[in-house]
């Protein structure tokens, strides 16, 4: 993942409990500055932004889709990337599959996992 500043990012699976990664995550992006997205179709705002129901629903097309979800809503995420034309896809560690990461390898996405993003991009 190169030049990450320059990228819009979606997180798939923002969530307003602030002990879950969902929300930790998209805090850790936002509070570096990164033009970020939140996507959960159970919340409308979360820390003052305006949260979306999919991918298909955001003003524009991220970079980048990081996925904060169970296995199988990631395998659906990659989908939803492959259909809006996202060429990259970070899954979060214990959100990645086997099937969700070949299928996205075959719709030809990139594919991060087994890595945090927090941590390969500095944070604490």
């Amino acid at each position: 993942m190169n030049d990450l500043n320059s990228k819009t990012i979606a997180v798939v699976g923002v969530s307003r409990n602030k002990a879950k990664y969902g929300f930790i995550v998209f805090k850790d992006l936002l509070d570096a500055g990164y033009d970020v997205f939140g996507v959960n179709p159970n919340a409308d705002y979360i820390l003052g932004k305006r949260i979306y129901n999919t991918l298909y629903e955001l003003p524009k097309k991220p970079d980048i889709v990081v996925t904060v979800t169970p296995s199988e809503v990631t395998e659906k995420v990659v989908d939803a990337c492959r259909d809006i034309g996202v060429n990259e896809i970070w899954m979060q560690p214990g959100s990645e599959s086997e099937e969700a990461v070949k299928k996205a390898e075959k719709g030809g996405i990139s594919v991060i996992h087994n890595a945090c993003i927090m941590i390969e991009k500095g944070s604490k």
